[in-house]
């Protein structure tokens, strides 16, 4: 049984069904629907921790996929899962592709955010508080662009920017 099907989470099972209607009724064309659904077995996969099934879903999706809109998604999904890898280089560069394809995808500028906040986190760890400020000032660009955006969103980073004077 596909791991679409496998859902026990009510969210990824109304996700699930949604997308195979979304296949059954949208006319698309036979790859467009091929694509959708590597991507839906991406997002279950991913969704149950199996990030190896994920990505292998993803790159499948991004193989058939043409719509750059649809790809930034892709993107973003890959770049979430080696985020939850802790292979923070990998991640960015997916975060940065989709944003190339979709500048408007907040949660890419989010999630490239929080990376270099790490980042600066580990720099003052280091005893290197140069090296943090470049990383937290680098965090606070993509926060605002974020936050712009997605003005309603993201009010941990709106606080973090104006507690360190970086709202401005």
């Amino acid at each position: 049984m596909p791991k679409s099907q496998k859902n026990e989470n009510f969210l990824d099972k109304t996700f699930t069904i949604l997308a195979n209607i979304i296949l059954r009724i949208v006319p698309m064309a036979p790859t467009e629907k091929k694509a959708f659904a590597y991507y839906r077995d991406g997002m279950s996969a991913q969704s149950e921790g199996e990030y190896a099934e994920a990505l292998q879903n993803y790159y499948e999706a991004m193989r058939l996929e043409i719509d750059p809109y649809d790809r930034s998604y892709i993107l973003y999904n890959i770049g979430l899962v080696h985020t939850s890898n802790g292979e923070h280089a990998k991640a960015l560069e997916y975060y940065f592709q989709a944003l190339e394809r979709n500048p408007i995808l907040p949660q890419a500028l989010n999630n490239t955010a929080l990376i270099c906040h790490y980042r600066g986190e580990q720099a003052i760890q280091q005893g290197d508080p140069e090296t943090a400020e470049v990383w937290f000032d680098q965090a606070a660009e993509y926060w605002k662009q974020a936050i712009m955006l997605a003005p309603g969103n993201y009010i941990e980073a709106q606080n973090w920017l104006k507690i360190t004077g970086r709202f401005g």
